[in-house]
């Protein structure tokens, strides 16, 4: 059990895919629900850091573009005044080994189910299901929110 004085802090992970909004949204509205925190994590990496035999790159310049790509998320969910204890982490690395170390403490991690290829039904992206395995927290995987028809 957690002392009164602690804030419980919830890390979601935000990557810019329908799936990743939906999250940041139900954590949101969870860490409302307990008065905890929000720690929204965006992880990027730069191309030319995974092998010498890929383009040059200014890893700078990729900050600076995850940093704009980040924001962009942030507001497409929270158009307006983003809440108190919102904390906007940007993380350069492999996006499931990042989460997992945010876990660290969390009362909970919130990933976006993206499944890939044909079995996208039945199975968990890969960051999803290593968090899932991994994390030091209990895991929320939230599915893409579906659009409703008007």
């Amino acid at each position: 059990m957690q002392s009164s004085e602690l804030v419980p802090r919830v890390v979601v992970g935000v990557d810019g895919s329908p799936a990743s909004r939906a999250a940041l949204r139900w954590a949101i509205r969870h860490a409302g629900m307990v008065d905890g925190a929000v720690e929204a994590v965006y992880v990027w990496d730069t191309p030319s850091a995974r092998g010498w035999s890929g383009p040059a790159a200014d890893p700078d310049f990729d900050l600076e573009q995850a940093r704009e790509r980040f924001a962009q998320e942030v507001r497409a969910v929270l158009p307006g005044e983003p809440p108190p204890r919102l904390r906007e982490r940007l993380v350069q690395g492999d996006p499931s080994e990042a989460l997992i170390q945010a876990s660290e403490g969390a009362e909970l991690l919130v990933v976006g189910r993206r499944g890939i290829g044909g079995f996208a039904r039945a199975m968990l992206g890969s960051v999803s299901q290593r968090c899932a395995q991994h994390a030091a927290c209990p895991v929320v995987v939230v599915r893409q929110e579906k659009e409703t028809a008007h």
